[in-house]
């Protein structure tokens, strides 16, 4: 017989006990609250940073590095964490503990949006809510992506991460980044890359981005200053015309109930008045 753990291990699972979950993953954590299901929260991890209202839950940890002491200390009768939270060791700890451990997929598109929302709402009880925010928020992101149906000129967007010693960290394929540059319209030139890397200077000329995204609150702030004087960015059509759009990573990169909103202001941000309304 598989333990309560491993029963709830399926994405299609259901608590037994919803009283007191923690919440990991900040798109989770909305999705939540977006189901009007927050009274059954307990604590929350440090990604969780919207609504306001989650702040004032116990924080245990950042997602990525997660310990199962912190976890289980706040007492949960249930674990919903998004795909990707770890270590992987202190994962697999959770997911032998007693304590039901159910994990929501991740997928950077418009059909990952509306899953993470029925498998948070089914894991919850609340499958009517599920498909009732899902059935919205599918409409709201047909609308924001048919927004750019008609541009001709499409922006060539490279989405840097960080910058240490002048060297560029961008986000190549299978990134929340790739996925709303391409949900807004757009193409990331570093797209032949899988995952976040590091580009050669090389790399970034030839890239030829139009424009620069950029998280804000994502570590030590890079300055435009320090951007555009980067040798290999001032090279790009992008450094000559010091074009750079900054957006709040939680905002831009959830792929939760905000995701339309998100990819209707970066889609307005890289074209203007040239997208439909």
């Amino acid at each position: 017989m598989p333990t309560a753990a491993a029963m709830a291990s399926d994405t299609g699972a259901v608590f037994s006990d919803t009283k007191r979950i923690v919440a990991v993953g900040g798109a989770v954590t909305e999705i939540v609250y977006a189901l009007g299901e927050e009274g059954k929260l307990v604590a929350r991890d440090s990604t969780s940073v919207y609504p306001e209202a989650a702040a004032k839950l116990p924080d245990v940890g950042y997602m990525r590095a997660l310990s199962p002491e912190g976890v289980l200390s706040v007492n949960p009768t249930g674990i919903l964490a998004l795909k990707g939270s770890g270590p992987k060791d202190a994962i697999d700890v959770l997911k032998k503990s007693s304590v039901p451990f159910i994990e929501v997929p991740e997928t950077y598109d418009h059909a990952g949006v509306l899953e993470k929302i029925r498998v948070v709402g089914k894991a919850l009880g609340a499958d009517d809510k599920a498909e009732k925010l899902a059935a919205e928020l599918d409409t709201k992101l047909k609308a924001a992506e048919k927004q750019t149906a008609d541009v001709k000129d499409r922006k060539r967007v490279l989405f840097v991460l960080s910058m240490q010693n002048g060297k560029i960290l961008a986000a190549g394929s299978n990134t929340a980044a790739d996925g709303i540059i391409k949900m807004a319209g757009a193409i990331n030139v570093a797209a032949e890359v899988p995952g976040y890397k590091q580009l050669a200077d090389e790399a970034v000329v030839t890239a030829a981005p139009d424009v620069i995204l950029m998280m804000t609150h994502a570590g030590p702030p890079v300055s435009d200053e320090a951007l555009f004087s980067n040798p290999a960015i001032a090279e790009t059509p992008a450094g000559k015309e010091k074009k750079v759009i900054r957006m709040n990573g939680a905002y831009l990169l959830g792929f939760g109930p905000r995701t339309a909103y998100a990819i209707h202001d970066l889609a307005a941000a890289f074209y203007g008045n040239k997208i439909a309304n």
